[in-house]
């Protein structure tokens, strides 16, 4: 079975053989490496990518999408240029990972689906904007390899996320004018604010403060001097209490669930040194403070209580009605297309949502990343999707252990970029924000964070931590 496990995760894939062996490798990586090795700005190529990285992340908040565009097509563009002037050898082993295959495997499935898109004129034009996307994941895989420039591309995200904070905590002081009908209007909540800083929307910007939140909570643990610490901590409360702020549900759920993804995580990293009695009590007791702080919120905070209580409204609740009636019509559109969908992107969606749209609701999307998925690109496109996150999460969970066993410091990043993901797909849940630049973008830097931890998994390591398992688990 656990043979089964590892191939099915490409855990002990043997890339260098497979690269080596690969007809489209070889005529395209390493084709201008003479001409990189001449080159006095390529030897900085690295630190070039992470640059642009953080470009993309600092001003992703600010400026309009099509600017933010403009920079992905020069990640793109530079990621190429790296690839056709790469050294042969240094890509095999360092920068292509399981994780890229299956990257691959369901862009494939997209494009796939693009092709037999009724509306492929529209689905084309998301395919390149799903496309551009993917550029990110690629530079992130090979540049946040290096110690440095990973706390580089962070840093600039935290301090940017610190500042769309601050934004969103002066709306709620001073007020903002509500951009939409974001609340029930028969709601005794339809007159708070709920903040949304420079992203526009509530909701989104939940979205983009999860990975945030979290990130600012590992790096407490990560970064070394006490100052640095102190920042941290500022930074946990003031994203968190902006979070909190927005009223957005999906984002509540997703904060809770990445919180409780790291605590575990943290627990595994702490438990091989605790004695057996905190190894046994510590998750008891955090999840017990935990749930208390939950029903104090409820019984004191009225705002707080009656949006939890929403949640379980069902069709009483105007935002859950309207989600039910978006979601009765993409149950329609899956069946109709079941297998490769109607292609990838809004476009596409609302070009055939129409035609099955409960009258009165219209959608840019089906509120939900995993059915947007299969309408996008059917069953085929959710089993890749699955599959790639299971891959990651493999990969994350085998690399986590390895570090483990070595205390690495760096091992906090990587804690981080898991309990991101996992709370952003548990917000993606009921809601489609993922799919925007400033979360989407997000998301490919989880993904490609995690890649770039990736060592490959002999047979004697796989050994190795098979026997540790059985030492910790005695």
């Amino acid at each position: 079975m656990n043979l089964i496990w590892q191939r099915f995760t490409l855990s002990t894939l043997p890339l260098k053989a497979y690269l080596s062996s690969s007809f489209l490798h070889h005529i395209t990586v390493g084709l201008l490496g003479s001409w990189r090795k001449g080159s006095i700005l390529m030897q900085w190529g690295d630190t070039i990518g992470a640059i642009l990285l953080c470009l993309v992340y600092l001003l992703a908040p600010f400026v309009p999408t099509s600017l933010v565009g403009v920079l992905l097509a020069a990640c793109f563009l530079f990621w190429l240029l790296l690839t056709v002037s790469d050294d042969t050898w240094k890509q095999s082993i360092s920068t292509v990972t399981p994780i890229h295959l299956v990257v691959v495997i369901y862009w494939l499935v997209a494009a796939a689906a693009t092709a037999l898109s009724p509306v492929k004129a529209y689905a084309l034009r998301d395919l390149i904007t799903f496309s551009l996307y993917l550029p990110i994941f690629f530079i992130s895989g090979r540049v946040l390899r290096s110690p440095r420039l990973r706390s580089l591309v962070i840093t600039v995200f935290l301090h940017t996320s610190l500042v769309v904070s601050v934004y969103g905590l002066r709306q709620w002081f001073f007020g903002a004018p509500q951009l939409a009908t974001w609340v029930d209007p028969t709601s005794s909540l339809s007159k708070t604010t709920r903040v949304y800083s420079y992203l526009g929307n509530p909701n989104l910007l939940a979205g983009y403060l999860i990975a945030a939140v979290i990130f600012s909570c590992v790096a407490i643990f990560a970064w070394q001097t006490w100052l640095q610490k102190a920042l941290a901590v500022t930074m946990v409360v003031v994203n968190g209490s902006c979070l909190i702020l927005t009223f957005s549900r999906g984002g509540w759920i997703g904060l809770v669930a990445a919180i409780l993804a790291l605590m575990g995580l943290l627990y595994y990293w702490w438990s091989i040194r605790m004695p057996r009695f905190w190894q046994v009590w510590t998750p008891l007791i955090l999840l017990g403070i935990i749930l208390s702080i939950f029903a104090l919120g409820i019984v004191f905070v009225e705002p707080f209580k009656e949006r939890v209580l929403s949640i379980f409204a069902d069709r009483k609740d105007s935002s859950n009605n309207f989600r039910r009636n978006v979601w009765t019509a993409v149950f329609q559109m899956i069946d109709a297309r079941p297998w490769i969908g109607i292609g990838p992107g809004h476009n596409a969606f609302n070009k055939v949502y129409p035609l099955y749209q409960v009258p009165g609701y219209s959608a840019l999307s089906a509120y939900s990343i995993f059915l947007e998925v299969i309408v996008e690109t059917g069953f085929l496109g959710l089993a890749s999707f699955l599959w790639l996150l299971t891959v990651s999460f493999n990969t994350a969970a085998l690399q986590l252990q390895r570090l483990r066993l070595m205390q690495r410091v760096e091992a906090f990043w990587l804690m981080g970029a898991i309990a991101a993901m996992v709370g952003m797909l548990a917000h993606g849940l009921v809601d489609t924000v993922w799919y925007r630049p400033s979360v989407n973008t997000l998301w490919w830097l989880m993904v490609g964070l995690i890649a770039s931890y990736w060592t490959p998994l002999g047979q004697n390591q796989s050994q190795e931590l098979d026997s540790s398992n059985s030492v910790a688990t005695l």
